[in-house]
């Protein structure tokens, strides 16, 4: 049955000589379109014989041809795996619109092809949707500056410690790249600070020097927008505490405010809700909780977890959504879940109390 239809499909005896070069280019386009048009509807089977035979065509026909099978084959969810991992590592321009789009790819292939592969494939890689930090990794280390920006530029690019470093030390030289870095919303209290000190006098005196004061002003618009970072009002601002707060009042209306509904918010990173909700299960204000909840030492808030009775499950998720995703290290997110585990309840309440009495006197 398989050979049947692999014959059905193409008759490879006829596609010999030069006389058969545009039969084999007017295949390859065909057989391609088909796939694209039925994909869906192909059982596992099929789709292993198409691969097998556009796997054959593909290395019969000029660069242009290969350019259309791998258009067809770019935004596929599913298809032929061996044909495109071929064209992902055929020439750029054949490669690119499989680089860019195919989410049959694995991480292992594009990993490979940014290892192997020149700066143009590496650009095309960093323009995806979903960077993983293994591959992330890899473009910052290997890719040049073009390759470096757009990576720093993709919000959906997951970036390590060590490649947030090296691109900040790259930033040290370039405006666009230090640009880039400060409107990223995942960058460390630690790693805006870093920022902040590379787009300094001396850069700004630098490209004054070599005739690039454009760029100067761009370093001082990316200084400003990442020490804006730093500050709870900056956060504050992005989210909509109002609104929150009056659905969490409809739920509780309805007796659906409780500690499951707060991990479930922040589960989905509703951070605005989950403020308004743990506000409401503490008894105090959301203006005050939202206080709390941005600033970059959480100790307030577990303290007064824990004095409310909060599991450290709850607690930790509310540590990871959030302003708390990019404002707390890994260590200070991991202190805070060590006070919170050998603090006692009493002795989280005598601290409330304290600050009470003190704030009344």
């Amino acid at each position: 049955m398989t050979e049947a239809l692999k014959t059905e499909l193409v008759n490879f005896s006829e596609l010999t000589g030069e006389a058969g070069s545009a039969r084999r280019a007017e295949l390859a386009r065909h057989v391609a379109t088909l796939f694209a048009l039925t994909s869906d509807r192909c059982s596992d089977e099929q789709v292993d014989i198409y691969d097998s035979v556009l796997l054959r065509l593909v290395d019969m026909v000029e660069g242009e041809v290969r350019r259309y099978v791998a258009d067809q084959m770019s935004s596929l969810r599913r298809g032929p795996e061996e044909t495109i991992r071929r064209l992902a590592d055929d020439e750029i321009e054949v490669a690119e619109p499989i680089l860019l789009r195919s989410t049959v790819l694995r991480d292992a292939d594009l990993i490979k092809i940014a290892e192997r592969r020149g700066n143009a494939h590496r650009f095309a890689i960093a323009q995806r949707e979903v960077l993983s930090e293994e591959l992330t990794d890899i473009l910052v280390r290997q890719g040049d500056l073009k390759v470096k920006r757009k990576v720093a530029s993709n919000d959906g690019a997951c970036l390590s410690d060590a490649s947030i470093m090296a691109l900040i030390s790259d930033a040290a030289s370039d405006a666009t790249l230090q640009l880039s870095l400060s409107e990223r919303a995942d960058l460390a209290e630690a790693h805006i600070s870093s920022l902040v000190a590379v787009a300094s006098e001396e850069v700004r005196k630098k490209l004054h020097a070599s005739g690039r004061g454009h760029e100067a002003e761009r370093v001082e618009e990316a200084a400003e927008v990442a020490a804006q970072r730093m500050s709870n009002q900056y956060w504050l601002g992005r989210y909509d505490f109002e609104t929150a707060r009056s659905r969490v009042l409809l739920l509780a209306k309805r007796g659906m405010v409780n500690e499951a509904a707060l991990r479930r918010f922040a589960s989905e990173d509703r951070f605005a809700e989950a403020v308004a909700t743990f506000a409401w299960l503490v008894r105090c204000g959301v203006e005050e909780v939202s206080h709390w909840m941005v600033r970059p030492d959480p100790e307030p808030f577990v303290i007064l977890a824990k004095a409310s009775g909060f599991s450290s499950i709850t607690v930790g998720s509310l540590l990871a959504i959030g302003p708390w995703r990019h404002r707390l290290t890994p260590e200070t997110r991991s202190d805070a879940m060590t006070l919170f585990e050998r603090m006692t309840v009493a002795e989280a309440k005598r601290k409330m109390s304290h600050w009470n009495n003190i704030v009344l006197n």
